[in-house]
Formats: structure tokens, C-alpha cells, sequence
């Protein structure tokens, strides 16, 4: 429709006056399409071996933490209704190929047993990767200045074991290593841990929003870059390659990482799968949040929840953010 006298409100038709239902705070909530939920969250936590806490400059707001401050930081989580945690262990001794990642006494299996003996409604999900472990900080096992890729699976899946058994709901495998659904699907069910689910790293790029991840997780590689494992950030189609396989392997939920610069993805996976669909707001989008916040750039608040809607709003069931506690504060605060 041409509008050629657009003071005339009889140039408007009245089913196209769009504003009615942004007229105050109570119309726009009743309209709103996409809501988000403290339940749908879940908090990265870094769990180390030392005694005490050791804040992360590179990530505000964020610790390397005992098991004291794990369970004391998944009891507020807790109590502010988020969903779950998802645990990284950061170990006192490293190896090439990583078997401090599947130790049944390492500080993810750990602080599972201390969260599982404590009874806190949060889901209880543990990374699956060797990066942390290893001296090189690769995510497999190495052959030469490659991964092993199949040589690296046997030890994924006895992490897994590890994690499923010390009280894990979930585990998610992170490598990016071709197989690693199917290796650790099946090494649960022979171990008879067929409720344990999968939360497959399905698309996940190699990505230079991971920075400050890797300082706190002490998993800078040593050499190279991981760029031939972690997928092309340009590769879209890949990603719903990705995607399928680990779904026909056994993924149970489907991840898409990072969350903001592959929300087209997540969109694309919504209309594809069926499957309940994460997103992992990285170190990096939060890095970038926190310094524009600090020098009074943005509303901090404001932006991460802005953020997290439209995280969710192209598909994202479960957000994965190191926003979780203070998201879910702020979602009391406006649903009071």
C-alpha cells in the first residue's frame, strides 16, 4: 500500500497500527513472544584442586573455586531458580595425553559427588574434553603435532565414565573429535549408564571469542591452534553436517557455540531438529559485555538481557552464560 498523505490517519489502516501494543510495560509484557526463564540457564563453574578461590581476571564476576565455593556458588545458583551447571576442572598435574581427565578422584568427579550428596535441585552436566588436562593443551591426544582422532575417543569416554558415575545428568563432549557421541554413548550403555544423556558441542567453531575461557581453564595450546578440529566460522552448512551426525550418534540435546555470532545456525537448527537445542554465551561475548559496561558504553543489564532474548529468540532451549546468576536476580526483580 502506498501511503501518499502520511499525516492522514486515514492513510492507516487500523490493523496496521503495530504501536497499540507497545503502549506501556503491562501491554508489552502480555504480548511478548519470547520470555526467559531462570530454569532455562545454565552457570559454567571452574573447579580446581587448590585450597580457597582464585578470581579470573579475564572473566569478572568469575573464580577458579574449591569445593567449598562450587557447592556455595551452586547453592545460590540454586536458590535463584537457574537450571543447571555445567563443570570444568582445572587439575594440579598435567600429562600429554590427558589421563587426569578421567580420573575417578579429579576435581570434576569431585565436586559431582559433593553436588550430587547435596541434594540442590540444579542439573548436574560435566564437560567432556582433554584440554585442561593435557600439557600441550590440545583436546585429544597427539600424534606428531596432530590429534589422534580415534586413539583420543577411548579416553573421552573414560572421562565420561568417570563424570556419569561420580553423579553427572549429563555430559558434554567439547573436542570436536569425529566419533565422540557415538564412542561415549556406547561406552555408557555397555557401563549400564543408559539414563546418562548426551549435550553434544554439535557446532562449535574455532572461534576468537575463547580467550579468557582458556586462561581460566589453563588450556592455551602450547603450539598451533585447534583450527583442524573446531569448525570454520564461515561454514554453515558444516555446521548442519555437525549437527546430524551427533544427533544420529546419540546426542540427546544439540549445542551451537558461540551463541551470538551463530544465531543464524541456531535458527537454521530449530527449523531441522527436534532435539532440545543449547547455546553457549562464550568468555569472550561476555569479556566484550563487561568492558563496554565498565566504561559506561552500554547499560549492562540491559544488554545481557538483550542479549540472552535473542540468544533464545532464534531457538536456544537452554542458555549456557556466565550471566546466570545475575540474569536470573534481574528476571525475579521484573517479575515481582
Amino acid at each position: 500500500m502506498t501511503l501518499t498523505r502520511p499525516n492522514d490517519p486515514a492513510a492507516l489502516p487500523g490493523d496496521h497500527r503495530l504501536r497499540r501494543l507497545r503502549a506501556t510495560p503491562a501491554l508489552r509484557a502480555l504480548v511478548r513472544e519470547t520470555r526467559l526463564d531462570p530454569s532455562r540457564l545454565v552457570a559454567p563453574l571452574f573447579v580446581h584442586e587448590r585450597a580457597g578461590s582464585e578470581p579470573i581476571a579475564s572473566l569478572p564476576g568469575q573464580a577458579r573455586l574449591d569445593l567449598d565455593g562450587t557447592i556455595a556458588a551452586a547453592r545460590e545458583l540454586a536458590e535463584l531458580g537457574v537450571g543447571g551447571v555445567l563443570l570444568f576442572g582445572i587439575p594440579d598435574a598435567k600429562d600429554p595425553d590427558g589421563e587426569a581427565a578421567a580420573d575417578p578422584a579429579g576435581p570434576v568427579p569431585q565436586a559431582l559427588r559433593a553436588l550430587r550428596a547435596s541434594g540442590l535441585p540444579l542439573v548436574l552436566i560435566a564437560d567432556v574434553c582433554l584440554c585442561e588436562y593435557t600439557t600441550h593443551g590440545h583436546c585429544g591426544i597427539l600424534d606428531g603435532e596432530r590429534i589422534a582422532n580415534d586413539p583420543s575417543l577411548g579416553r573421552l569416554a573414560d572421562a565420561a565414565l568417570a563424570y556419569a558415575a561420580a553423579g553427572a545428568d549429563i555430559v558434554a563432549p567439547s573436542a570436536m573429535l569425529d566419533g565422540q557421541v557415538l564412542a561415549i554413548r556406547e561406552a555408557l550403555d555397555r557401563a549400564g549408564r543408559t539414563e546418562t544423556a548426551i549435550m553434544a558441542y554439535a557446532s562449535k567453531h574455532a572461534s576468537a571469542l575463547y580467550g579468557p575461557f582458556r586462561d581460566a581453564a589453563g588450556s592455551t595450546p602450547a603450539f598451533g591452534d585447534r583450527r583442524s578440529y573446531q569448525m570454520d566460522p564461515a561454514n554453515g552448512r558444516e555446521a548442519m553436517r555437525e549437527l546430524l551426525t551427533d544427533a544420529d550418534q546419540g546426542a540427546d540435546i544439540l549445542m551451537v557455540k558461540p551463541a551470538i555470532t551463530s544465531l543464524d545456525l541456531l535458527a537454521l537448527a530449530r527449523q531441522r531438529f527436534d532435539l532440545p537445542l543449547a547455546a553457549y554465551q562464550v568468555s569472550g561475548e561476555l569479556a566484550m559485555l563487561e568492558a563496554a559496561a565498565e566504561r559506561g558504553w552500554i547499560d549492562r543489564r540491559r544488554a545481557a538481557l538483550e542479549l540472552l532474548t535473542a540468544i533464545a529468540r532464534a531457538g536456544a532451549d537452554i542458555l549456557i552464560t556466565y550471566l546466570a546468576a545475575d540474569a536470573a536476580r534481574w528476571l525475579r526483580e521484573e517479575n515481582r
